[in-house]
């Protein structure tokens, strides 16, 4: 293409191929902006370009419990780790919706999951703390209730 045609608006070759959105990213900002719904949807079709992305499933779970699809979450969760079973953030997450729903015995599993490889790092003690906090509770039910997990903060 010529610089004349560059210059005065002409397409340039990059311009005729078609352009992927970046649905992740997309998902992300929307999170952030409190609108799961459309966050949803844009994970949705970052799944279809690619399907196996462990990141954008563990997201979309997050977005669906955020909403109260927690059967859509657990699902995601769940086939987060049927990609990769040593996935700590989907087992931690995962355990949780358990514990809601009344699996004790599931979310004690994925709680054992969790805590066996928990993830690096200075924040990730507060959350360490909580599943064994969690995991006690439900071998010891007399304890005290299991809560919904560390505010955000």
């Amino acid at each position: 293409m010529s610089w004349w045609n560059r210059l005065f608006g002409g397409k340039t070759d990059s311009d005729s191929r078609p352009q992927r959105l970046d649905y992740l990213n997309e998902a992300l900002l929307l999170e952030r902006q409190g609108d799961y719904d459309a966050a949803i949807t844009s994970y949705r079709l970052a799944l279809r370009d690619h399907p196996d992305d462990l990141r954008v499933l563990q997201n979309m779970a997050i977005a669906y419990s955020r909403t109260g699809r927690l059967d859509e979450a657990i699902r995601a969760y769940r086939r987060a780790l049927e990609l990769d079973p040593s996935l700590s953030g989907a087992h931690y997450g995962l355990a949780f919706l358990l514990v809601k729903r009344g699996d004790a015995v599931g979310a004690e599993k994925h709680l054992e999951a969790f805590l066996a490889r928990p993830p690096a790092g200075a924040e990730s003690e507060r959350w360490v703390k909580h599943a064994e906090a969690t995991l006690e509770a439900l071998r010891n039910p007399t304890a005290g209730e299991p809560s919904a997990g560390p505010s955000e903060g």
